[in-house]
C-alpha cells in the first residue's frame, strides 16, 4: 500500500477533516466511502451505519462499488447484507472489533461460499476486509472493503485499525448533524443557521452544551483537547451574541438552531 498504514492515517486524516467541515450529514460518507478502499488495499467499498438484515437496512457504496452493483438483484442483495463471516464472528460474546478479513475469518470456507461467488461475480473481487465502527453493537455495522487477487495483508488491516477511531468520529459527527436537521423546528431555520455562520464543528459543540455536557466531557466525546472546546464555545458566544453557555443555548432556541428544552444544562465547566 503506497505510504504504509502511517501515510493511510495522514491521507484519512484529511478526509476526515474535509468531512468534519462538511454541513449536509449524508455527504459525509460518501467522501470517507470515495477514499477509505485504496488507502486499505481495497478497490471497492460497501458501508452500513444502523440497524441491517437481509432484506431492509440503508447501505452505501463507493464509487467503484456503485458501478458494479448498479443492476444487482434482490437474492444477491441479500446474500451481501448477510455479512458472511463478518456478522457470526462480531456478534459472538466479547469478540474484538478489531478489522479482519474473510478469509482469515473463515478459512477455506470462504473461496467456496455462496457469498465469495456472489462477491467475484457482482465486484470481480475475491477478498473482502471488514472495518467494524468501534463502540457499535450491531455485528457488521461499518465498511466491507473488497480486492481482487491475493487477501489484503496484515499491514492493510493494521491501517484498517488505526483508521476506525476517524471513521467512529466521521459517524458521530453525521448522527449530530442529522440530530440538529430533525429537531431545528421552525421554518425559518435554515435561513437562520446560514445566517449564524456555524461551522459543522461548532454545530456538534453546540448540541452537547445543550445536553448539559461539561468541556471535559465534550472533548472526551469528540476526541479533542478541552482547549479546542474552549475555542468552540468562545467561536459560538462570538456568533450568536451571548457571554454565557445558558445564554447560549437559549439564543440558540431562540432563532430555530435547538429545539426549546428547560433546565437541562448549567454553568459546569
Amino acid at each position: 500500500m503506497t505510504g504504509g498504514p502511517a501515510g493511510a492515517y495522514e491521507r484519512m486524516l484529511a478526509v476526515a477533516v474535509a468531512a468534519l467541515h462538511e454541513r449536509d450529514p449524508e455527504r459525509l460518507w460518501p467522501l470517507v466511502a470515495a477514499s477509505l478502499p485504496e488507502l486499505c488495499g481495497g478497490e471497492a467499498l460497501i458501508y452500513k451505519l444502523g440497524e441491517w438484515t437481509d432484506r431492509t437496512g440503508a447501505m452505501g457504496l463507493s464509487p467503484a462499488a456503485a458501478a458494479h452493483l448498479g443492476r444487482i438483484d434482490d437474492d444477491a442483495m441479500a446474500v451481501l447484507r448477510r455479512g458472511y463471516p463478518f456478522a457470526d464472528h462480531y456478534a459472538t460474546a466479547g469478540a474484538a472489533r478489531r478489522p479482519g478479513t474473510a478469509h482469515r475469518m473463515a478459512g477455506r470456507g470462504w473461496a467456496r461460499s455462496r457469498t465469495a461467488g456472489t462477491v467475484g461475480r457482482l465486484l470481480d473481487a475475491d477478498h473482502v476486509l471488514a472495518i467494524p465502527l468501534p463502540g457499535t453493537a450491531t455485528p457488521v455495522t461499518g465498511c466491507l472493503v473488497y480486492r481482487a487477487g491475493t487477501d489484503f495483508t496484515e499491514d492493510h488491516v493494521r491501517a484498517a485499525e488505526q483508521l476506525q477511531p476517524l471513521l467512529a468520529g466521521v459517524e458521530q459527527q453525521r448522527q449530530l448533524l442529522e440530530r440538529w436537521r430533525a429537531t431545528t423546528a421552525p421554518p425559518e431555520a435554515p435561513e437562520l443557521a446560514s445566517d449564524s455562520r456555524l461551522t459543522p464543528r461548532q454545530v456538534t459543540v453546540l448540541l452537547l452544551l445543550a445536553d448539559a455536557l461539561t468541556a471535559s466531557a465534550i472533548a472526551h466525546r469528540l476526541g479533542i483537547s478541552v482547549r479546542t472546546v474552549h475555542k468552540h464555545v468562545e467561536g459560538l458566544y462570538r456568533k450568536l451574541g451571548t457571554r454565557d453557555r445558558v445564554s447560549t443555548v437559549l439564543r440558540a432556541q431562540e432563532i430555530g438552531l435547538l429545539p426549546g428544552r428547560a433546565g437541562r444544562w448549567s454553568e459546569g465547566q
